[in-house]
């Protein structure tokens, strides 16, 4: 167990600068171009979903299960109280998770604790898959545990180390999209049972002021991740 956690928590050179300019690109280019978002939005559903549940469970509320579907949308089935701030923190938990597990990791990362970070992912997936009710959903996860495995067993460090920070530059910006498509469906009134549109029934405050506050909690979180990702 000693030589186990020595090697979690083993700490990594910093990067070359230009290590972290080329994982920011590759994200930037992942989320900004339909064809691979559209091929990756899957992980940032995985991200999603996984903040409903892990907030369920903070709030004591029951989790049955999470369905990831192939349109890359994805349901997370608790109960409980159907109002409350346990109801409220659950399902406003959805659209922060990417950004806020993103400026987790760059923490991760800023402090050269890749492995620790690897592991951590794997662990998650693992405790997702515990809770999928669908086969696709299991297929999807099983793929992803499956690739984060290989690349903590195969991979050298500073392979591991590249795919990490795109990893992360990918959470911090791949939060930001599902919001402004979020806001775009609502104009065009195709999400009205959207996480922001429950909310509104659930507080007194209106839709737009949950997409207004995902999105300033997104780009926070993706301004602040890239200081501390900032190698000069």
């Amino acid at each position: 167990m000693d030589k186990l956690w020595a090697h979690l928590i083993k700490v990594q050179p910093d990067p070359h600068p230009w290590v972290v300019a080329v994982a920011a690109l590759v994200a930037l280019v992942i989320v900004g171009f339909r064809m691979p978002w559209q091929l990756s939005r899957g992980l940032i559903t995985i991200a999603h979903e996984g903040g409903h549940a892990l907030m369920a469970l903070v709030t004591r509320r029951k989790l049955e299960g999470i369905r990831l579907h192939s349109d890359t949308s994805g349901v997370t089935l608790t109960r409980g109280r159907p109002t409350g701030p346990g109801m409220v923190l659950t399902a406003m938990a959805g659209y922060l998770a990417p950004s806020l597990l993103g400026l987790a990791a760059a923490w991760l990362t800023e402090q050269g604790r890749i492995t620790l970070l690897i592991w951590t992912v794997l662990l998650f997936l693992v405790c997702m898959l515990l809770l999928i009710r669908n086969l696709y959903g299991a297929l999807i996860l099983l793929a992803t545990g499956g690739a984060v495995f290989a690349l903590i067993m195969y991979a050298p460090a500073a392979v591991q180390q590249g795919v990490a920070f795109v990893a992360v530059w990918f959470l911090l910006l791949g939060g930001i999209r599902p919001i402004i498509e979020l806001q775009q469906k609502r104009r065009r009134r195709q999400a009205r049972d959207s996480d922001a549109d429950q909310l509104a029934r659930l507080t007194i405050l209106p839709g737009g002021f949950f997409v207004f506050f995902f999105f300033v909690v997104a780009v926070t979180a993706a301004v602040f991740g890239a200081y501390l990702m900032n190698p000069l």
